[in-house]
């Protein structure tokens, strides 16, 4: 027990230690940094990308491509998560994970700074290969500073690493949007190599006030299974440079050849993978039971991201092209838009947790499945108000920026309804077989409503139609309605977990 050492075995950052941050462990600084700059790099550059792809001085692209591109490109960093938790539980550790994870992104982010298309999307392969790897494995070093799930502290220590998230959201569209878009679009991602890259240093100068449990590999790979690991791997690598090498001799190659496969995965995997925790006889009823009811907070979540995310894209290509990007006459970049959510985050976060509180006391605090059901309205909202932009728009006009502000002040609301809760009962309803591996399956939601939107823009659909708005806005309002009629039944599934 961290009770019964004395002072000098207590082993700095770590439960007991007279060095803390903010009353947490040292080594969460340490993490809080590390998160802070990786989100920095990774949102500003996410912010550059579809503007960057239709830029005349970018890769001057169509809007559907821009969206499909960036689309694949966010469900693929999602549906990384998995294998990058697979790899620090099986091979390297958290540790060295997420630090081989910091210099492959920073690789990615100087790939993409280089003025050449064809470097452009090895690049984005890069961050998000790196950022697969290090989403899986941070937040549980965050875990390993504290004393079991029962720590007082705990709670508490994931709501200020969630605020290192925020503020790095918050400050990349205004720094390395300003540069991409009014100086150098490289060198506002070259900025984003410097952001991980300030954030990979601080971490590894900072490693020794982490847990030991962050350097354990919790269940090693064999020798033999190393072995049919690294053949599996070379089999399918090899298998895909032919079939590229021969579709690309053949000069039949354009980017759908790479595009589709990805969006495909991120639609079948998601399936796949439930579909074998779902058939897996050594659940018992219980926890049948429970996959059940998760599935429907699973296809819940998909539409909700489908919509969520465009607000990257879609919206973002809106405003580009349609909208006065102006307060009271100053003109600001279009990327800036993407720090609307995150200082909304930071400012209605506590709110909705006291809120939920206070109803709880009350003995009125919604049940999950009405939580839910409220995120897909609010989602569905957030395009039904798109719609007076773009009517703005079709009549020849720009829309004022406010519009934008209000669809993502709706989107933030929704967020906060679904996207939390969403978290918390993945952890809750997880057989304890797959305990380790459900916080993947809840990733890979986002992965299936992002490979969504790219199929539609593969197909030639222009999201920023306003039938197909109208569409997406219903289908969320009816998927919310559903799962209100439903809550009873899915609750009843639910078992135990409240």
């Amino acid at each position: 027990m961290a009770s019964s050492l004395t002072k000098d075995s207590v082993r700095p950052g770590t439960p007991g230690s007279e060095k803390t941050f903010f009353g947490h462990p040292r080594g969460l600084a340490t993490l809080f940094m590390t998160e802070m700059w990786e989100r920095f790099s990774y949102y500003g550059m996410k912010a550059l990308l579809p503007l960057y792809l239709v830029a005349p001085g970018g890769l001057h692209m169509n809007a559907a491509t821009a969206t499909a591109i960036y689309s694949v490109y966010v469900s693929l960093v999602y549906l990384l998560a998995l294998p990058g938790g697979w790899f620090a539980d099986r091979v390297l550790g958290p540790r060295k994970t997420v630090a081989v994870a910091g210099a492959v992104i920073m690789l990615g982010h100087l790939t993409l700074a280089l003025p050449s298309a064809g470097t452009f999307f090895a690049g984005l392969g890069l961050v998000a290969i790196g950022s697969g790897l290090l989403k899986a494995n941070i937040s549980t070093m965050v875990g390993h500073l504290y004393d079991g799930p029962d720590d007082p502290r705990r709670d508490g220590g994931f709501t200020l690493f969630y605020i290192g998230i925020n503020l790095g959201a918050f400050a990349a569209p205004l720094a390395i949007g300003t540069v991409g878009e009014n100086v150098n679009w490289h060198f506002g991602f070259a900025l984003a190599a410097l952001g991980m890259a300030l954030g990979l240093a601080q971490f590894l100068l900072g490693t020794r006030h982490l847990s030991d449990r962050s350097s354990v590999v919790p269940t090693p790979l064999s020798a033999q299974e190393k072995k049919a690991t690294l053949v599996k791997a070379a089999v399918w690598a090899g298998v895909a440079v032919v079939f590229y090498a021969i579709i690309g001799f053949s000069g039949v190659y354009t980017l759908n050849w790479l595009l589709v496969p990805i969006t495909i995965a991120g639609l079948a995997i998601p399936v796949l993978v439930i579909a074998r925790i779902k058939r897996d006889k050594e659940l018992d009823r219980a926890d049948q039971s429970k996959m059940t009811a998760y599935i429907w907070f699973f296809v819940a979540a998909a539409v909700f991201w489908m919509i969520y995310d465009q607000g990257g894209s879609t919206v973002s290509l809106f405003a580009d092209s349609s909208a006065k990007n102006t307060v009271f006459g100053w003109n600001f970049p279009v990327s800036w838009y993407q720090s609307v959510n995150p200082v909304m985050i930071m400012a209605l976060a506590p709110v909705f947790a006291w809120a939920w509180l206070a109803l709880a006391r009350r003995g009125k605090e919604p049940s999950t499945a009405v939580k839910f059901a409220m995120g897909l309205v609010l989602i569905g909202a957030s395009f039904f108000l798109f719609l007076a932009p773009l009517s703005i728009a079709h009549g020849g006009h720009k829309a004022a920026a406010m519009w934008l502000v209000a669809i993502y002040f709706v989107q933030t609301v929704g967020e906060l309804t679904l996207s939390p809760v969403g978290l918390s009962v993945t952890t809750k309803m997880a057989p304890a077989k797959y305990a380790s591996q459900m916080m993947g399956v809840w990733f890979l939601a986002v992965t299936a409503g992002d490979a969504t939107t790219g199929l539609l823009s593969i197909a030639g659909v222009d999201l920023n139609k306003t039938g197909i708005v109208t569409l997406q806005a219903a289908l969320a309002v009816l998927a919310g309605a559903a799962v209100w009629m439903y809550r009873r039944k899915v609750k009843e599934l639910m078992g135990d977990v409240h």
